[in-house]
């Protein structure tokens, strides 16, 4: 009768052979091992697979690893002639007591379950139990940009139990520093891999007590050549191209005028790009420095210009005061004159507005008796007499601010990138 009942109850399902050799329904699996006695010793070992990605603006890095447990469980031990363990999958795991280590600081994580769910758990016949997961997981890197791109980042990723503290569960490195191994072949499109390095420590909480804790410390070192062409060289060339306005004339006001603008900016959209692909944070960083330098030195040349342009006005009122020809037709400047003549005047050359109304007489009365081979070659002799002076003239004229700034600019530049690439390289 009793055998009828049992096969007519279908809620109950007869244990695998494998659960039967590691008596498994014998045994409240809820508790540790040990219970009541000294805290059961777990190893760990750590296998990092790869470094997927670093990210600056969430302060967080992925890491994909292979995390096994090592531990002894009596109640799991089973008879082995042959002294061979047996393995199984993710299946026996729900049936059987794990450690419940979790990651600190962590956002997000999986077990891969590609084709199956990656899991492995490997039974000794006294009862020592490996226990094997692929895992990806992305957590917190607190993160120093005040030397970026020039920086070194320490991340770290912490393992500890959940529920058991440091009377029930001991955590510790199965292997010591040799408990951490890495891929070959692991490496970061904007980093270097520095060093890997697995440490210890204790973690406390008011509420539960003290916890094992587990780190696994790697260093990143950031790639410098992207930035240099990125950002460094573009604003280097912008400051060195705000100088050619210092060799440009200084009546040629829309040359000089549209120079300036165009590299502030130009300074301002790199500076721009640079802070969108950063997170917004409250310090300087290294790169701020050295852009907002080179914004000033850009700014500082459109301001040398206009203090060029208005101490020139000055000059020039003050001259044709003392001349007494600040009024009438006499009052013409450079540029009219030019427009006159087709030729550049200027009051330090050989502007002399009372000969050059005299001049447009006397031109006007012989152009009237000239034949027009004698206009020709008036006109051939005066363009060769330009060419000629063409050089003397814009010498003469470049403003004393212009040729002191020619050397000063560039000099304290130089001086500034030397200091800078000292100071954080």
């Amino acid at each position: 009768r009793e055998i009828k009942m049992r096969k007519l109850d279908s809620t109950k399902v007869r244990p695998l052979k494998s659960e039967q050799l590691l008596r498994i329904e014998d045994h409240d699996f809820a508790l540790r091992p040990g219970f009541g006695g000294s805290p059961i010793p777990v190893g760990i070992d750590v296998q990092v697979e790869s470094i997927d990605s670093i990210s600056e603006v969430d302060m967080d890095f992925t890491m994909t690893l292979y995390l096994r447990h090592y531990w002894k469980d009596e109640r799991l031990s089973f008879h082995s002639n042959k002294n061979k363990s047996m393995t199984f999958d993710g299946r026996l795991i729900k049936k059987i007591w794990v450690p419940d280590v979790f990651f600190v600081h962590s956002k997000r994580s999986f077990i891969h379950d590609t084709t199956v769910e990656n899991v492995m758990l490997r039974v000794y016949p006294d009862g020592n139990v490996l226990f094997s997961l692929r895992i990806t997981v992305s957590a917190m890197c607190f993160m120093d940009f005040s030397r970026f791109p020039l920086d070194t980042q320490n991340c770290s990723l912490e393992l500890e139990s959940y529920a058991y503290n440091e009377d029930d569960l001991m955590l510790y490195w199965k292997h010591g520093n040799k408990s951490l191994s890495t891929d070959e072949h692991i490496s970061l499109s904007q980093f270097f891999i520095e060093e890997f390095s697995a440490s210890s420590g204790l973690a406390f909480y008011s509420s539960t007590g003290w916890y094992n804790r587990l780190f696994i410390n790697f260093a990143l070192r950031r790639h410098i050549f992207f930035f240099v062409l990125q950002s460094y060289f573009p604003a280097m060339l912008m400051v060195m191209l705000s100088w050619v306005s210092f060799w440009i004339d200084r009546r040629a006001v829309p040359a000089r005028v549209s120079l300036g603008i165009t590299t502030v900016l130009t300074m301002s959209t790199i500076m721009t790009g640079v802070s969108a692909s950063m997170p917004q944070v409250s310090y300087i960083k290294a790169v701020d420095v050295y852009l907002w330098i080179s914004f000033l030195f850009v700014f500082l040349s459109v301001i040398e210009y206009a203090a060029v342009n208005y101490l020139t006005t000055i000059e020039e009122r003050k001259q044709l005061k003392k001349r007494g020809k600040a009024s009438g037709m006499y009052s013409i400047d450079a540029v009219q004159a030019m427009a006159f003549d087709g030729c550049f005047h200027d009051t330090d050359v050989d502007m002399d507005l009372t000969a050059f109304s005299d001049r447009c007489e006397e031109n006007e009365t012989r152009a009237r008796a000239a034949s027009v081979s004698n206009v020709d070659t008036t006109r051939i002799k005066r363009k060769r007499s330009l060419k000629g002076n063409v050089g003397r003239i814009i010498l003469q004229n470049n403003h004393v601010i212009d040729t002191y700034s020619r050397i000063i600019f560039p000099s304290v530049y130089i001086v500034f990138n030397f200091f800078y690439w000292g100071l954080y390289i």
